[in-house]
């Protein structure tokens, strides 16, 4: 009987530890199954609508949905996930993009880069330090040196294969427990009563889903679908890049951005990797020769090769005649935003301005580090008016930065660009002497195209500096009435090359934003941590 008993007493013990691990091994496959938020068919929380018959909806625990992986879209979801959101970003393809812009960043961008903790991804891709710009014109060139002197020394820009850089910032984001990267397409914003409230879209197999998020972000990039939602969208389209990759090419002036102010519109020259050199030649219009027939190889062999210094002339020839030759539309869309309760544009989708000057991706960085900003004090964001009231001061606090990027970009190209009126090109002229002259006339703009001073006055001021040397040089050194006339007529077209920029990009938001009452936007109360 005692055996018996003792037995038992073992036995039961024995029973309760295996019904113990049982229960623990359960619980701690739930709380992995939550960690993982695997994004399957599930029931809708309450006041969310009820889904179409033959699409599914994804778990509700979202904080933020992120529309495309590209710079922009990338980069917020590691920030946003950094600071403890939930993130869900879909992007159409998730394979290494192959494009031919989007290759330099500069140095102001690399500053923000650091800032969002993503400077490692500049690191194992071959990307190559660029520390300034070299300026070509009829047989004479300048050097042009980013004013890095109050930075540390790995400050700089920094040039590379835009695929590989996008792809190392994926890999970052998704790196994080609370950041899902999904490929599918999103076709549609969910909106219920003015709200935005989610996204529809088809996963990579096909499948019809819906996800829900207080807050979708759309980041898809210069052919945005969803943008016409969210913005007046007024793109346009001044020219075309026609993109080489010249080979074990030495460039004239190692680790700098090459201009060649060419006939008729700029050659960049940049080196992507150790062994590799991006051109870009700017053809004005939205009509290239083609590329099939072989007449984009004859204009390139004819037009702008003479133009190229001679340094760099056979890489170029050999390029032409390897044949990957590729062309991408330079597209120009100033902000014009519509607030809407739920939702917010970043990125292309949002804004561009001409790639002659970099300034995309530096324009993307900033906007991420001011959004975050805003977002960090909040707790929740399931409040869609209030934080739409909230995040307009996004749209101003902005500005000084991005309006700055996009008026110099639009301006350098029209400056830049040959003309048949003589007063553009004494303009064109004019503006490659004074940057010669070196000293603070360099530095200003330089600094301004670099992003390491982004204040539209200077821009202003340096702009129309350019113009007053400009009939300075005229006026010696005798004036007459046709040089009186020339002068006259320059100081016009700088206007009527700048003033439009300033107003499409707003002239209180750009040069007074403290004056804009979004300026002062407070938190939503009730939302801040």
């Amino acid at each position: 009987m005692a055996a018996t008993a003792a037995a038992a007493g073992v036995e039961f013990p024995l029973i309760g530890v295996a019904v113990a691990t049982l229960i623990v091994t359960v619980l701690v496959a739930a709380v992995m199954r939550r960690r993982r938020r695997p994004w399957h068919q599930a029931p809708l929380v309450e006041g969310k609508p009820a889904p179409e018959a033959g699409c599914a909806v994804s778990d509700g625990g979202t904080d933020v949905i992120i529309v495309g992986a590209g710079v922009a879209g990338s980069a917020l979801a590691y920030t946003l996930g950094k600071d403890g959101r939930r993130v869900h970003v879909i992007e159409r393809d998730l394979t290494e993009p192959d494009r031919i812009v989007g290759e330099l960043l500069q140095p102001g961008g690399y500053l923000k880069l650091i800032e969002l903790g993503l400077q490692d991804c500049v690191e194992e891709i071959d990307a190559q330090r660029v520390l300034g710009y070299a300026l070509f014109k009829d047989g004479r060139n300048t050097k042009l040196a980013y004013p890095l002197e109050k930075f540390h020394s790995d400050v700089a820009g920094r040039s590379f294969h835009n695929g590989r850089f996008i792809q190392r910032m994926r890999q970052k984001a998704a790196s994080l427990p609370n950041v899902q990267l999904e490929q599918g397409t999103v076709t549609s914003l969910l909106e219920e009563n003015g709200t935005v409230k989610g996204v529809q879209y088809k996963t990579k197999s096909g499948e019809e889903l819906k996800a829900y998020a207080p807050l979708t972000i759309v980041c898809d990039g210069c052919f945005s679908n969803l943008r016409r939602a969210l913005c007046s969208p007024k793109v346009d389209v001044p020219s075309c890049f026609v993109g080489l990759v010249l080979e074990n090419c030495q460039l004239p002036h190692p680790n700098h951005g090459h201009v060649i102010l060419a006939n008729p519109s700029p050659i960049l020259f940049y080196p992507i990797s150790s062994t590799e050199v991006r051109c870009l030649v700017d053809v004005p219009g939205q009509k290239v020769p083609s590329i099939a027939t072989g007449e984009m190889a004859n204009y390139l062999k004819t037009v702008v090769a003479p133009q190229i210094p001679p340094e760099i002339y056979d890489s170029f020839i050999a390029a032409i005649d390897k044949g990957s030759i590729r062309t991408m539309p330079n597209r120009s869309m100033p902000a014009a935003p519509h607030p809407t309760p739920g939702a917010l544009l970043m990125g292309d989708a949002f804004n561009m301005r001409h790639p002659l000057t970099g300034g995309g991706m530096t324009v993307a960085l900033s906007d991420i580090v001011v959004l975050r900003n805003l977002l960090k004090p909040l707790r929740n964001l399931h409040d869609a008016s209030s934080l739409c009231k909230y995040l307009e001061s996004f749209y101003t606090l902005r500005k000084p930065v991005a309006s700055t990027i996009n008026t110099l970009a639009g301006a350098l190209y029209k400056v830049f660009s040959a003309s048949p009126d003589q007063a553009r090109n004494e303009m064109r002229q004019a503006c490659f002497d004074y940057l010669s002259l070196g000293g603070v006339f360099s530095n200003g703009p330089i600094a301004l195209l670099s992003g390491l001073n982004p204040r539209p006055l200077s821009l202003v001021a340096h702009f129309f500096a350019v113009a007053i040397y400009g009939v300075g040089r005229l006026m010696l050194p005798l004036p007459s009435p046709k040089r009186m006339w020339i002068g006259a007529r320059l100081i016009s077209g700088a206007c009527g090359i700048i003033l439009p920029i300033i107003k499409a990009e707003g002239v209180r938001q750009m040069f007074f934003p403290a004056t804009v009452p979004a300026y002062y936007r407070a938190a939503p109360t009730g939302e801040k941590a």
